[in-house]
């Protein structure tokens, strides 16, 4: 008989993983009435184009990021080289650019009338052609820049946890140390290696911002245009049920690739196997610095001559307001989703049954909720009831039935908390795990339960853990463009959609002030990542 206590960590638990399981209960309700008209228009001018965009843009980042996270992952874990112990974190730095910022710069410095072509036509001769920027090959390579790092910190972490025994035992028998590397070494990583590359592969599906720069439709920018273009919110959100369907997919794909992960025994390395020299060093740098530079050095340089040229003059009165609506949705989102991830968490602990498990499971799905598919779902929802529900009662109350829950601040939050709550989970789970039974045990021993209990002996223990998953969130919330975008309320403008506005216009240098306030913030918790990551 399961005892008092865990059931009742019941209610909640389930109440937080219908928050999760609304959305996607929304898209499927959603088909019961189709608008044949506009989805006839769809197939004829755009699906066909959505669909190979899509899949070349998944299919195209996805080779990108293996090639370049696990080469780099490779390099840094296993080889000795000039410049590694500071390349060996400096390549996480990426993380802390959004992919449309990575997109403007890349389409201002490279574009026709950008500086780069500029001077190559006054050096060389007007004869000289560059490559088109904003192709198909553009925004695969921004979106690989951005996203590599999620194969490279995981991939890192497998080849070090490796050990030198199976790698010096592969030298034994005769291999080389390609050999080595293709036949051990990746086949044991493989499985974290799979987990970045779902990651940097659900990124992509659902990605607004890059692709709305380079003018390249995908199903993000088909979700916004059919909301806002054809007002039809149905319509959108059966594209989402799609954009969804292709993202449940990949992870499916992904976890039947990638196997059972296999523990090796050995210790940790402390010190790489192989150090490189003459050429070959020169050509590790080179790649690792070219990488570096290309994703993260340049674009900050550029977002900074922007802002000497022209951002400047925008730091005023609006731009303050954008900032205080930035840190105040974080602010209040990272509130909300710590305090309920932190609940989950403890639901867990305390009542470890399968119920319980499954609905703490189904609230960390989420994360793989691209941004505009929750904000299509969540309003249609709302929609429907303030339509058939709140409406009537208001006119009943005399009141002006105007929409309560559409286009309101907390639908924007109850998106964040949703998409979230992963993130927050995390770092609260690991840090409650460290909090040995017998001490909880001790203090009721003594009298002290209940609130006292969590005031003095849980939350000083789970501060880091709660500020770690704090600022994730934050920072989380401060970049998602999508969600934003489609769920604002009137007048609530924040850095990333003044970003959007701005590059719609190609005001690259008007957009220079948000986006670098952005990377700026990013870089906090890529700071957390790296110390962690040193820990090792």
């Amino acid at each position: 008989m399961i005892h008092s206590v865990q059931r009742r960590w019941y209610p909640l638990s389930f109440a937080v993983a219908a928050l999760v399981l609304l959305p996607l209960s929304v898209l499927l309700f959603s088909w019961h009435e189709i608008d044949t008209t506009i989805w006839a228009h769809l197939w004829e001018t755009q699906l066909p184009r959505l669909l190979g965009n899509t899949l070349v843009l998944v299919l195209g980042v996805a080779t990108g990021v293996l090639l370049l996270g696990v080469s780099l992952a490779w390099l840094t874990s296993l080889c000795e080289f000039p410049g590694r112990r500071w390349l060996d974190w400096a390549l996480m730095l990426p993380f802390a650019i959004p992919a449309y910022v990575l997109a403007f710069v890349f389409i201002g410095l490279l574009d026709f009338a950008g500086p780069v072509q500029t001077a190559a036509r006054e050096w060389f001769g007007s004869g000289v052609r560059f490559p088109r920027v904003r192709s198909t090959g553009g925004v695969v390579l921004v979106l690989v820049l951005v996203f590599y790092p999620y194969v490279y910190l995981l991939a890192r972490s497998a080849f070090i946890a490796q050990g030198r025994g199976l790698m010096e035992a592969a030298r034994v028998l005769g291999r080389t140390p390609w050999q080595a590397f293709w036949h051990v070494a990746l086949p044991m990583a493989w499985p974290a290696i799979g987990a970045g590359l779902a990651l940097a592969m659900m990124e992509t599906l659902a990605d607004f911002g890059a692709v709305a720069v380079f003018n390249f439709d995908t199903f993000t920018t088909a979700i916004y245009k059919t909301w806002y273009g054809f007002f039809s919110l149905t319509s959108a959100t059966q594209l989402a049920s799609l954009l969804l369907l292709a993202v449940m997919l990949v992870l499916y794909g992904e976890r039947r690739a990638r196997g059972v992960p296999r523990a090796s025994a050995e210790r940790k390395r402390a010190a790489p196997l192989y150090r490189l020299h003459g050429w070959r060093a020169l050509a590790a740098s080179a790649w690792c610095g070219l990488v570096l530079l290309c994703a993260f050095v340049i674009p900050l340089i550029q977002l900074l001559v922007w802002i000497w040229q022209r951002g400047r003059f925008d730091l005023d009165s609006r731009y303050v307001g954008l900032i205080l609506h930035s840190l105040s949705l974080g602010a209040l989102a990272a509130l909300i989703t710590v305090s309920v991830a932190l609940l989950m968490a403890f639901a867990r602990r305390q009542a470890p049954v399968r119920p319980v498990k499954a609905a703490v499971g189904l609230a960390n799905l989420g994360y793989a909720l691209p941004g505009s598919v929750l904000a299509v779902s969540i309003m249609l929802a709302f929609s429907f009831i303030d339509r058939h529900l709140l409406g009537p009662a208001a006119e009943w109350l005399a009141i002006d039935p105007k929409p309560i829950l559409l286009g309101s601040l907390g639908a924007l939050l109850l998106a964040y908390l949703v998409r979230f709550m992963a993130v927050a989970f995390g770092p609260l789970e690991s840090s409650l795990a460290r909090i040995r039974p017998s001490l909880p045990q001790a203090s009721r021993s003594l009298g002290v339960g209940g609130p006292a209990l969590f005031m003095r002996i849980y939350l000083p223990l789970l501060v880091p853990g709660t500020l770690s998953a704090a600022l994730l969130v934050f920072v989380d919330v401060l970049k998602e463009m999508p969600a934003t975008l489609l769920m604002r309320p009137f007048g609530w403008d924040t850095l990333a959609v003044r970003v959007f506005e701005m590059t719609s216009e190609g005001a690259w240098a008007r957009a220079a002030l948000p986006a670098i306030t952005l990377v700026l913030v990013g870089l906090l918790p890529v700071i957390l990542l790296i110390r962690r990551s040193a820990r090792l």
